[in-house]
């Protein structure tokens, strides 16, 4: 049984695939500190079939969430809607979309952030200004939109081209807005960080889109 496995909503069964909605505090797969109540554990419980689809450890899953992150998933539930869909986000014929709540008030309404993500000498991941001591740097790249301003806050609607880890709330971290959540400040009695994602556009094997 899975904590929390109530909140997962099945929004749509196609053929060979589901979207989901994840909660914020589940995470997707296991880690060496965390080999339970993940979201593969409710896959396989709920989908047992899932175990037999894609690459060894995968079931059925291409794209993932951060655990303090929600919102809409696409889960395989056969080969070949996998590799379609492996295809699909390795050519970016992917559309994704989050809501963000950042701190502060960006200078433009929208715009596209082009920062290369690394990591430095111990390990941590940036947003890369110079070359200098990052090492294994992916070119990444986000649209933003802003939605409403807020005294101290704005909501943004934001679009990745590329998917990195953590991109994200990188890339507006860079610009000093960092999410909401994503600091050491506690300003809400919370466990997560304000960004879910709110859409996700993909083709199905008929290649109609979804």
């Amino acid at each position: 049984m899975v904590d929390n496995s109530s909140k997962i909503n099945i929004i749509h069964k196609g053929e060979g695939f589901l979207v989901l909605e994840k909660p914020a505090g589940i995470l997707v797969h296991h880690t060496k500190y965390k080999k339970e109540n993940t979201l593969i554990d409710w896959l396989i419980e709920n989908f047992p079939e899932i175990k037999k689809v894609g690459d060894k450890g995968k079931y059925g899953i291409i794209h993932r969430l951060d655990e303090k992150v929600s919102g809409i998933m696409v889960v395989a539930t056969n080969s070949l809607m996998y590799e379609s869909l492996k295809s699909q986000f390795k050519y970016r014929r992917v559309e994704k979309e989050y809501t963000a709540l950042v701190h502060g008030k960006l200078k433009e309404k929208s715009g596209t952030i082009k920062k290369p993500i690394g990591r430095t000498k111990d390990g941590k991941l940036t947003t890369i200004e110079s070359n200098e001591n990052v090492k294994f740097q992916k070119q990444a790249i986000t649209k933003y939109k802003v939605i409403e301003e807020f005294k101290d806050y704005t909501l943004l609607r934001v679009n990745i081209l590329t998917g990195r880890t953590h991109q994200i709330r990188l890339h507006l971290k860079s610009i000093d807005c960092p999410i909401v959540g994503d600091t050491k400040e506690r300003e809400f009695d919370m466990d997560r960080i304000f960004l879910h994602s709110s859409f996700l556009g993909f083709h199905d094997l008929d290649e109609s889109w979804h």
